[in-house]
């Protein structure tokens, strides 16, 4: 994987975040405008996830804004282009290709996360906030129907009650109300969002990168289910997954057991 600008030219950047590192780095790059998306730069931003996904080099990905602001949502004075295409565009579904794709997603939120902005936030896994942080659901201010999931994730995260005040009132998320409620993971100085994203992701690429994806995919679906059928889903990939190792693979799985409890001190 090396450093490039994806076909929105230098406004949607994909580099690895050191030398030999598997985690890529997706920075929206219109500082200037707050990182405000173009219907190109969301085609951009997908097609980006897509090929992330399909890259052997690259085990977690990391989703930062430059500037001011992670991201101030679409960009309204092209709504007629943006919101009058077909919202079922996958070419053009930013959080449908980051929900497609296996690889964990950590977002570095500092400042804005408004509305469109929100929602790719609330498709990142793991979230790492800086102290400005603040997430903003606009869209009963402007007119505008939510359609990238914010309506259905929100409440499911921090619960009905609150997700309707932030929502309904456009009630501002700081990023110290964000980890009381379970939205945010980490926060941080703003200078060192991007150095704890990163830090997070390379934690998950020092993992078996294979029960990771798998791991990832059956939270993720579990969630969609109630907790009866989410455990059904579990014992079936469990069994799916342990069917399918090879006599290698348990001895391997029994070498590093045997490895790391050698490691372990004598007393907790």
């Amino acid at each position: 994987m090396g450093a490039r600008a994806t076909d929105s030219g230098d406004l949607i950047l994909v580099e690895p975040a050191g030398p030999g590192s598997q985690v890529a780095v997706v920075t929206i790059n219109r500082p200037d405008a707050l990182n405000a998306l173009t219907r190109s730069m969301m085609i951009s931003l997908a097609s980006a996830f897509q090929r992330l996904d399909a890259d052997d080099g690259v085990a977690a990905v990391v989703l930062a804004g430059r500037g001011r602001a992670f991201c101030s949502g679409a960009d309204l004075q092209a709504a007629e282009e943006i919101f009058k295409g077909d919202v079922n565009d996958p070419a053009a579904d930013t959080v449908k290709q980051m929900e497609l794709c296996r690889k964990p997603i950590v977002g570095a939120v500092a400042g804005f996360a408004v509305t469109a902005g929100f929602e790719i936030a609330l498709a990142c896994d793991i979230i790492v906030a800086g102290r400005s942080a603040k997430f903003l659901d606009t869209h009963a201010k402007f007119g505008i129907f939510p359609s990238w999931g914010l309506s259905q994730k929100l409440s499911r995260l921090i619960g009905p009650n609150r997700a309707r005040e932030v929502s309904l009132a456009c009630m501002p998320i700081t990023a110290e109300m964000g980890e009381k409620w379970g939205l945010v993971n980490h926060i941080v100085d703003d200078s060192q969002v991007l150095t704890k994203a990163i830090e997070v992701a390379e934690a998950i690429t020092r993992n078996n990168r294979n029960l990771v994806l798998l791991y990832k995919s059956v939270i993720n679906d579990g969630l969609q289910l109630d907790m009866a059928h989410a455990r059904v889903l579990e014992k079936e990939r469990a069994v799916e997954y342990y069917n399918g190792m090879t006599k290698e693979q348990f001895t391997n799985m029994q070498k590093f057991i045997r490895g790391r409890s050698s490691k372990a001190p004598s007393k907790l």
